[in-house]
């Protein structure tokens, strides 16, 4: 009788526990590389949404002061309109609220009132609150006694807050009444509610006076995250993942883990805070891993499939895996060899595209050039001809001035071939205190060979003190002088011809060159290179330009816009130069 094989023989294969090892020693490794992946990108992606959240709250911030600070000149206009004035003065009132309602669609703000000095609405864009009494309200008390622009927060009969700017109307150095904003923030808290991120803005008290969540708003921050999440925006930037793939949580919410941003608002000791899901990290993560997990599974099923060749069904069942696997490779390097080749004609495609950026480059340059030096030539050919003629009338005393602002210009032409050359820098290395006054004083004087040629009614505007700011004294009065010529040739024909040169000192330096002609027709393509109404040869639509970048190197701002009479008006807003930092900078030195 033959003896049988003990089932421990099979066990006892060393084929067998090396499998056996082999398989332990790859579910070791799977463990530690999805370990370190996890780690790895959970943090990686996590710093990314936390970029971007900063990035978004820093927008928000940026949109509420502006929207503050557009509010806050309105009150100090309205109070100087003659028409709101001489209603005050004669208790007419019967054309105000209509005067009201023709500003504020283009001021933007909720609402307007006119306030006598009893308190009492009698002008208002909302016409149902005529004939109110605010004598108690405190944005009235304070714009009475303040000679100055007064911002209020007061809490409204229903959720939320009333933002308003007040100052009072006077006549003869005495109060007539006061002006009223409503600075509409609606809109903002609209856009925050738009997408996955809940956000609010506390005032100096520690408040919550702005909120995507209606049921935020009055309360402070830790007793609104103790409350109840609704079924809306909030719920939907709390939903966080509270599994293995996310990073210790900065904030709880209803239980549930947020990243918590916050950013100072400069105004009044306000704060903007948001709250950020980590749903996308999770999502990213697990995809990852998910692409790991399963090449480590493909890797596993070729294990098995060597501890299972022994079988010949096995065998040929796994060959033809295999030719299938061998198609798909090649169909895979097919391709790549695609792919290659495709990159291959993106990279010429790329060389060629710089070349002709470098050539559309060198064009602009050129234009530039030719456009800067045209006013100075032409100022040049108009003093040659007055010296010429000065000359012959045997008066070389007044020539000689002719020839010293030749002299001038010839100065100025070179400083202009120097800056062209450095327009591709954005530094402000060649900056220094500058009077504005000055730089405006200078360019009227540079184009005064053309404006003699004209009948023509110009009036300046300047403060008796200095208006001081950190530039460039010869790149500012190329603008001025851009914006002097665009208003002679708007002029043209006019039977009376009139140009306006206001300079205003407040938070900003503001100068303003108004003309009475035909207006802007395309106000959104005003500052493209090479944009023109002129006729052939009479620009190339580079001044505007070339303005508009001058102004943002010394980090301000150029607008244009269709005056209400006709006529365009252009203003370009600089930061004016803080005389404390100023005075330490110069100790310092």
């Amino acid at each position: 009788m033959s003896p049988r094989t003990s089932p421990s023989t099979t066990s006892s294969d060393p084929n067998t526990w090396v499998l056996r090892g082999l398989a332990l020693l790859l579910f070791v490794l799977v463990a530690a590389v999805v370990w370190f992946t996890n780690v790895f990108l959970t943090e990686r992606f996590t710093e990314t949404t936390r970029q971007r959240a900063e990035v978004r709250l820093t927008l928000y911030s940026s949109n509420l002061l502006s929207e503050l600070q557009q509010s806050a000149i309105v009150p100090q206009l309205l109070a100087r309109d003659p028409a709101l004035i001489g209603a005050l003065n004669s208790g007419d009132f019967s054309q105000s609220s209509q005067r009201l309602l023709s500003f504020v669609d283009e001021i933007g703000a909720a609402s307007l009132m006119l306030l006598d000095l009893d308190g009492r609405a009698v002008a208002a864009t909302d016409r149902a609150r005529l004939g109110e009494t605010h004598r108690s309200n405190a944005y009235f008390v304070d714009a009475l006694r303040a000679s100055g622009t007064v911002f209020t927060l007061e809490p409204r009969e229903t959720n939320g807050f009333e933002f308003t700017y007040t100052r009072r109307v006077e006549f003869a150095g005495e109060p007539v009444g006061v002006i009223v904003v409503e600075v509409d923030l609606a809109e903002l808290e609209r856009t925050w509610a738009g997408v996955s991120d809940a956000v609010f803005v506390t005032d100096g008290a520690g408040t919550i006076i702005l909120s995507s969540e209606n049921r935020w708003r009055g309360l402070e921050e830790a007793e609104a995250l103790r409350r109840e999440s609704p079924p809306n925006a909030i719920e939907r930037a709390i939903r966080a993942t509270q599994d293995w793939t996310a990073l210790p949580p900065e904030a709880y919410i209803g239980g549930d883990a947020v990243m918590r941003m916050e950013r100072r608002v400069e105004f009044r000791g306000w704060k903007i805070t948001s709250f950020t899901t980590y749903a996308s990290v999770r999502e990213r993560v697990n995809g990852v891993l998910a692409l790991e997990i399963m090449g480590f599974a493909i890797l596993l099923a070729g294990i098995f499939w060597l501890s299972s060749r022994k079988t010949a069904s096995r065998l040929l069942f796994f060959q033809r895996e295999s030719a299938d696997l061998r198609a798909l490779n090649e169909r895979l390097q097919q391709e790549i060899a695609e792919r290659e080749k495709a990159e291959k004609n993106l990279e010429v495609a790329e060389q060629t595209v710089a070349q002709t950026s470098k050539l559309a480059a060198l064009g602009e340059m050129s234009a530039a050039v030719s456009h800067e030096l045209n006013q100075p030539l032409a100022a040049m050919k108009t003093y040659l001809a007055g010296a010429k003629l000065l000359l012959q009338r045997k008066r070389p005393e007044e020539a000689l001035s002719s020839f010293q602002r030749i002299d001038d210009l010839i100065e100025r032409m070179g400083a202009i071939t120097r800056q062209l050359k450095s327009y591709a820098r954005k530094g402000g290395d060649a900056f220094e205190p500058l009077d504005t006054r000055v730089a405006v004083s200078s360019a009227l004087s540079m184009m005064e060979p053309q404006l003699k040629q004209r009948r023509l009614a110009i009036t300046k505007v300047l403060p008796f003190r200095p208006v001081m700011i950190m530039g460039d004294r010869l790149r500012l009065e190329q603008v001025i002088i851009n914006l002097l010529r665009n208003a002679l040739d708007a002029t043209k024909g006019l039977e009376d011809p009139k140009i306006d040169i206001i300079l205003a000192a407040g938070e900003t330096a503001t100068l303003t060159v108004r003309d009475n002609g035909q207006g802007i027709d395309d106000l959104d393509n005003l500052f493209e290179p090479f944009y023109t109404t002129k006729q052939p040869g009479d620009g190339v639509g580079l001044g505007l330009a070339i303005s508009s970048g001058i102004v943002n190197d010394l980090n301000g701002r150029l607008t244009a816009r269709n005056g209400q009479l006709g006529g365009a008006v252009f203003e370009v807003q600089l930061p004016i130069l803080d005389q404390d930092s100023d005075d330490a900078r110069n100790a310092a030195e």
